[in-house]
């Protein structure tokens, strides 16, 4: 395994731990995103949120095991994508909580994602991209 792959899967972990923080926090009382968000999904607000996670905790899994590791094209594009996520919810969790004044669910794993986040992306930015199948097939 690369060291791309290896910090990739260290991001989606630690997505996995950041939202069981934002859970026990009841994230979704407290953040209007949040609330907006799981009311789409469900009436009850926490089945909501959990469905919402549930999904992309499993969405980063499936783009770790068959994109990532298998060096599909579209590996690379999804890997900057949850930098972007990731780079957000590292900014954003400690600005809320400075606005809040307090703690604020998320506050606490969100340091660690903009870490992982700005660490693969220094990765990637410095490995040169691999053909495509297509650029290939038109050599």
């Amino acid at each position: 395994m690369t060291r791309i792959t290896v910090a990739f899967g260290a991001l989606i972990a630690m997505q996995a731990a950041h939202s069981i923080e934002e859970f026990a926090g009841k994230l979704w009382e407290t953040f209007p995103p949040a609330t907006f968000l799981t009311g789409l999904v469900s009436p009850d607000r926490e089945v909501g949120f959990l469905v919402l996670n549930a999904a992309l905790v499993a969405f980063g899994l499936w783009c770790l095991l068959w994109p990532v590791r298998r060096n599909w094209d579209s590996g690379r594009p999804l890997m900057w994508f949850w930098i972007g996520i990731e780079t957000i919810n590292g900014i954003g969790h400690p600005a809320w909580s400075i606005r809040q004044g307090g703690y604020t669910p998320g506050v606490l794993t969100a340091p660690i994602l903009l870490i992982l986040a700005l660490y693969l992306a220094f990765r990637l930015h410095h490995v040169p991209r691999p053909a495509s199948r297509m650029e290939i097939r038109q050599h």
